[in-house]
Formats: C-alpha cells, sequence, structure tokens
C-alpha cells in the first residue's frame, strides 16, 4: 500500500522571525506533515516566493494584512489554494509557550 505523501503546510507572518519560524518548528517532524515559513516583508528572514506557494498545500498567514499581500502579488500562484488567517498578532517571541498553545489550537482543523 503505498504511503499517503505528507501535507504540505506554509506559515506566514512579517518578518519570518517568530510566528512563522515557531509554527515550522512545532510542525516540523510532525508524522503527517511538512512544514516551511517565510515573511511578507523586504527584510523577512526568508521572504515568501511563488514557489513557497506553489509547494503548499495549505497556507497559513498569521494576520489579514499577510494575506492581502500575498494576494496582491502572488495571485496567479494562490489560485486553487487554500488560505487560513489565524489571527494572532505580533505580540509573540519565538517559541513563546503561549504562541505555541495558540499554534497547536487554531490550524487543528486543516491537519
Amino acid at each position: 500500500m503505498p504511503e499517503t505523501p505528507p501535507r504540505q503546510l506554509l506559515f506566514v507572518c512579517s518578518q519570518n522571525r517568530w510566528r512563522s519560524p515557531t509554527a515550522e518548528l512545532l510542525f516540523d517532524g510532525h508524522p503527517t506533515v511538512a512544514a516551511r515559513s517565510a515573511g511578507t516583508e523586504a527584510g523577512a528572514r526568508v521572504r515568501v516566493t511563488a514557489g513557497h506557494l506553489g509547494w503548499a498545500d495549505v497556507i497559513f498567514v498569521m494576520e489579514k494584512r499577510h494575506a492581502e499581500r500575498l494576494h496582491a502579488k502572488f495571485a496567479d500562484a494562490l489560485a486553487g489554494k487554500t488560505v487560513v488567517n489565524l489571527r494572532i498578532p505580533d505580540d509573540y517571541q519565538f517559541n513563546d509557550p503561549a504562541l505555541v498553545a495558540l499554534l497547536r489550537e487554531k490550524p487543528a482543523g486543516y491537519l
């Protein structure tokens, strides 16, 4: 019986420094998903590209403005993609326990 490939999750925030890398770390190594992260801003640690969006099965943004920026810049790459706004404000540091708790809860229905 062929093995089911993992669901590919992309987490997007502004700078790719705190929220989305925390999500990537949290889901990395999960048996049924593969995770990556990127940011929407010019100074992001890893800046989101059409390639990231093409790779992803589900795209999680932390705030509405991230979805708006993706739609404005990458409309073609987003065609047919599921984009989910997690509504997680930029109030957390990397791997903050409160952020980890939100990231365990909010994407659950999409995994």
